[in-house]
């Protein structure tokens, strides 16, 4: 089990995406997803997260806001807890990641990109303003999803 960040940068009505075309044999390869990544040794989630923006952004986080622990599963394969954050508290400049192209996405557009049909669940959660909540998603190998639990309860089969 491996555990990960995963951080949607908030300005203007618009999050910070990264289209995931750059990295060989990426799991996310041609998705858009937030920022983030795996977690260095005895690093907390938000030591994790402020890292992972900077490597990946430029942008310095103030105080991002732990909304999920989401338990990512692909059949037969990976396996990780990805603690999920929201941040519009950040300062620097945008750099150029080697991991995908980063861009500026309404909140309105989002749902026309390929993403992920679980972020799709927890996306829609941030936006309701909802409270903490934990989230289990199951993937077929071909990407498919195959089921979601939400605080305990099947959501989605």
């Amino acid at each position: 089990m491996r555990n990960s960040t995963l951080c949607y940068i908030e300005k203007d009505g618009k999050y910070l995406m990264m289209h995931r075309v750059k990295k060989e044999n990426d799991v996310n390869r041609d998705k858009w997803i937030g920022i983030g990544g795996g977690f260095e040794e005895n690093e907390s989630p938000e030591e994790c997260i402020r890292r992972e923006a900077l490597e990946e952004t430029g942008l310095t986080l103030g105080n991002p806001t732990l909304l999920s622990v989401v338990t990512f599963i692909i059949e037969g394969g990976v396996c990780e807890h990805m603690f999920l954050f929201k941040c519009s508290d950040f300062s620097g400049e945008l750099i150029d990641c080697d991991e995908g192209e980063l861009v500026w996405i309404t909140k309105e557009d989002i749902y026309s990109l390929d993403l992920w049909e679980g972020d799709k669940i927890f996306l829609k959660k941030i936006e309701d303003g909802c409270e903490f909540f934990t989230l289990k998603l199951v993937y077929d190998q071909s990407g498919k999803l195959i089921s979601a639990v939400e605080n305990g309860e099947t959501v989605c089969k």
